[in-house]
C-alpha cells in the first residue's frame, strides 16, 4: 500500500489512487531530458558541420575531395569566388554569419540523422550535381512541353509555404504521353521541368527564422498511367529520387490526391525499404476525402476550386485576404447562413463551399418587408461533389441572403463562406445606358 506523503526518485507518490499521477511525472522527466540531450546532441553535430563546410570551402575541396598543395596553387580569385558559394541563394560560409546558413545545413543534418559525415558527403554531392546539370539557370530555361496547366505552382499554405501541383492525368492524352515520354530527349526535358518546379517554389522561400522554409508537394492522381506505363514509371521514378537526394526536408508534406488502388498496393509492397520520416511526410487521399485532406494544410481561401476550396483563377471579386467563416452542419439537420443587407443600391456576392457536399442548398433573398415577395436565387437536389457555388444578386430593398444546407447524412458537414457588398447601378439603369 502506497502511504501519503511518500517519497521515491523525483516524484511524490501521495495515494495509491495516485500513482498514476506519479508515474506520468517520472514519464514527463525522462521525456523532458531526452528532448534536452537530443537538442544538444543536434547542436552539437551542427558545430562540426559547420566546421566541416567552413574549412572545406576555406581549403576549396568542397566539391571535390582535397588534393596536395604542391599539385595546384588556387589564385585569389578562385579563392574568393569559393567563398562566395551558397545554396538555394543562402552564402554556405558560416564564417559570413548569414541568418539563413545554419538553416540550410540543418536540412542536411536532419536528412541523415545528424550523421555529420553523411551530411557533408550529401551536400558535396548536391552542389556537384547543381554545377554539372547547370541547375542555376534552369528557372528561365523555357522547356515547350505543353504541361504549363499540370505542372505549377498555386498559392500558399497555411504556414505560409508555396505549394506546387503536379497533375499526371495530363498523361491520360495519348498524343501528350508520346510527345512528352516517347524519347529520351523529352523524358530529360520533363525531369527538368520538376526540377523547375522545385527551384522556382525555392525562390519564394524565406529560410528565416518564423518563415517558410519548406514546399507543400500535391500530386494529384486522377486519370493518371498505371504501373504498366513503364515510361511513365521510369521518370517518376527519377524524379523522386533526384528530388530527395538534392533537395533535403525542402518537401514539407507531399500530398498524394485521387489515389487509385494500384498506388496503395505499390507503396505497401515497397514501404519497408523507406525511411520512417520520409513516410510521415506522404499523406495519401482517396477521390472522397480529397478536400477534407488539403484544407488540412491549405486555407479554403488558397484552395483552387476544383479540390473543393474558394480560389478561382483571375478572381475580380474576391482576394485571398478575404477570409472564410466556418458553419457545422449537424447529421440530419439543416443549417442557415444569412447575409443581412440594410441599404439598397448594393450587390451581394458569396462564395460557398461544404466540404464532401452530399447535401441539398438552397439560397434567397428574404425582403425585411413583409408585403415583399422572397426571391428564389438557386436551388441543388443534392450536390454529391464539386466545385464551390458562387452567386450574386442585386438588393433593391433591405432585407437578407439566406442560404439553406440541408444534410440528411449521418455525418456533420463543415461549410466555408464569404460575402461582400459592392456598390451597384440598378438593372434598369445599366438597360437604359446600352440603349
Amino acid at each position: 500500500m502506497i502511504k501519503k506523503g511518500q517519497e521515491e526518485g523525483n516524484g511524490k507518490k501521495v495515494t495509491f489512487q495516485d500513482e498514476e499521477i506519479y508515474i506520468a511525472a517520472v514519464q514527463e522527466n525522462e521525456e523532458t531530458a531526452g528532448s534536452i540531450e537530443l537538442e544538444m546532441r543536434k547542436q552539437k553535430a551542427l558545430k562540426k558541420f559547420r566546421s566541416m563546410v567552413e574549412g572545406a570551402i576555406i581549403d576549396n575541396y568542397l566539391l571535390e575531395k582535397p588534393k596536395k598543395s604542391f599539385l595546384r596553387r588556387e589564385s585569389e580569385r578562385e579563392k574568393q569566388q569559393q567563398r562566395e558559394i551558397s545554396l538555394w541563394g543562402v552564402p554556405l560560409l558560416p564564417s559570413k554569419g548569414h541568418a539563413s546558413t545554419d538553416l540550410v545545413l540543418l536540412k542536411f543534418l536532419t536528412a541523415k540523422d545528424f550523421k555529420v559525415n553523411e551530411a557533408f558527403k550529401m551536400l558535396r554531392n548536391a552542389l556537384k550535381w547543381r554545377n554539372e546539370c547547370r541547375i542555376d539557370a534552369i528557372p528561365e530555361e523555357n522547356l515547350h512541353l505543353g504541361l504549363e496547366k499540370f505542372v505549377y505552382i498555386n498559392s500558399v499554405g497555411k504556414q505560409g509555404q508555396p505549394v506546387h501541383y503536379i497533375l499526371y492525368g495530363a498523361f491520360k492524352d495519348k498524343e501528350l504521353y508520346r510527345k512528352v515520354l516517347g524519347n529520351e530527349e523529352n523524358r530529360e526535358k520533363f525531369l527538368r521541368l520538376r526540377i523547375q518546379l522545385m527551384e522556382k517554389s525555392i525562390e519564394q522561400l524565406s529560410f528565416k527564422a518564423g518563415g517558410a522554409d519548406s514546399i507543400l508537394q500535391i500530386t494529384d492522381l486522377k486519370h493518371s498511367p498505371g504501373p504498366e506505363r513503364e515510361e511513365f514509371r521510369s521518370v517518376h521514378k527519377r524524379a523522386s529520387t533526384l528530388i530527395q537526394a538534392n533537395y533535403p526536408e525542402l518537401i514539407q508534406k507531399h500530398i498524394v490526391i485521387n489515389v487509385p488502388f494500384w498506388y496503395y498496393t505499390s507503396r505497401f509492397l515497397t514501404s519497408r525499404l523507406k525511411h520512417q520520416r520520409g513516410k510521415k511526410k506522404v499523406v495519401l487521399a482517396r477521390p472522397s476525402k480529397v478536400t477534407k485532406t488539403l484544407l488540412k494544410h491549405i486555407s479554403p481561401e488558397n484552395l483552387p476550386v476544383k479540390y473543393g476550396g474558394l480560389k478561382r483563377e483571375n478572381d475580380i471579386e474576391f482576394f485571398p485576404e478575404d477570409k472564410a467563416s466556418e458553419l457545422i452542419v449537424k447529421p440530419n439537420s439543416a443549417s442557415c447562413i444569412q447575409i443581412p443587407v440594410i441599404e439598397a443600391g448594393v450587390t451581394i456576392v458569396w462564395d460557398f463551399t461544404v466540404v464532401g457536399w452530399e447535401v441539398t442548398c438552397k439560397q434567397q433573398f428574404i425582403p425585411d418587408d413583409e408585403g415583399s415577395y422572397e426571391v428564389l436565387l438557386g436551388k441543388d437536389k443534392e450536390k454529391k461533389m464539386g466545385d464551390s457555388v458562387r452567386n450574386s444578386f442585386y438588393i433593391s430593398e433591405p432585407g437578407k441572403i439566406v442560404i439553406t444546407i440541408d444534410n440528411a447524412t449521418l455525418k456533420k458537414k463543415r461549410v466555408y463562406y464569404r460575402s461582400k457588398a459592392k456598390p451597384t447601378a440598378p438593372p434598369y439603369v445599366i438597360f437604359k445606358k446600352q440603349l
